[in-house]
């Protein structure tokens, strides 16, 4: 009777973690703490674009290391089609809006952007058929979408692994905020700056979540990388093509409620 009074107890309490379990979940701590410094931290200059398609690779090699597949990351040849076609229709739009833009004259403020003043053609076709898909939408997808949104699905319901990759996404981006900020003369304020970075942050969150969205549901990396070019490569190629036909969008003295209008130039790419 003893014996069986001792027992209950101890069949009561939760079973340990196994080895295995937390090696996946130091794994995907170590994911979400390497990439919420990344980017805040490394700066790359000219060797950006082949240092982030380096750590591309490093991290799918360390993520198969880490007993994660080729489809966990989405990179199965069998979702291929799949992420292709919903790639493709959510990338639409985007592209949609962008040519509005550019069209439109009241909507070309929008596209006003001062990292774009200064491109030449060369350097303009450098930015979104290099710089931007390796070094940035290769490097991201891969790290967020791919190893994160994967790791974290091991050890979190799904719901709450692609918030979480999403929250990282949005830390990600806090020093390309505030130096697009800077450079657009948006937010003077310290105060001001605080709030446009918490709003840049918060914007590139959500942009996130639609992201790990695509790439849940269609099973690959293709589609979050098709919105992804689709944001990044043709807003810099309209902000270039704007600024090169009409010159300055914005004059000196402008007032803030129209700087604020140009908020979106700050969301980094």
């Amino acid at each position: 009777m003893r014996q069986q009074l001792t027992a209950g107890p101890r069949a009561a309490r939760a079973p340990a973690a196994s080895p295995g379990r937390r090696r996946e979940l130091g794994f995907a701590l170590a994911c979400g703490a390497v990439l919420a410094g990344w980017n805040n931290t490394v700066r790359l200059g000219r060797w950006y674009a082949p240092v982030n398609a380096g750590a591309a690779g490093a991290a799918v090699a360390a993520a198969l290391a880490s007993g994660l597949t080729p489809a966990d990351l989405g990179l199965s040849p069998a979702s291929l089609r799949s992420g292709l076609r919903l790639g493709g229709r959510l990338a639409a739009p985007v592209l949609a809006g962008y040519l509005t833009a550019a069209l439109v004259p009241a909507a070309r403020p929008v596209l006003g952007d001062e990292r774009a003043a200064g491109l030449t053609g060369r350097q303009a076709a450098y930015q979104a058929l290099i710089r931007i898909p390796v070094g940035t939408v290769l490097w991201e997808e891969t790290a967020f979408r791919g190893v994160l949104q994967a790791a974290l699905g091991r050890v979190l319901p799904q719901t709450a692994a692609i918030a979480a990759t999403s929250a990282v996404f949005g830390i990600w981006h806090v020093r390309p905020t505030a130096e697009g900020l800077r450079v657009n003369q948006l937010a003077a304020g310290r105060g001001q700056r605080a709030a446009a970075v918490t709003a840049g942050v918060a914007a590139t969150a959500a942009g996130g979540v639609v992201l790990s969205l695509a790439r849940a549901r269609s099973g690959s990396l293709a589609a979050p990388i098709l919105v992804h070019l689709a944001t990044n490569c043709t807003g810099v190629l309209a902000a270039w093509a704007v600024r090169r036909r009409q010159g300055p969008l914005r004059p000196a003295g402008s007032t803030p409620a129209r700087a604020g209008a140009r908020l979106r130039s700050a969301v980094p790419r």
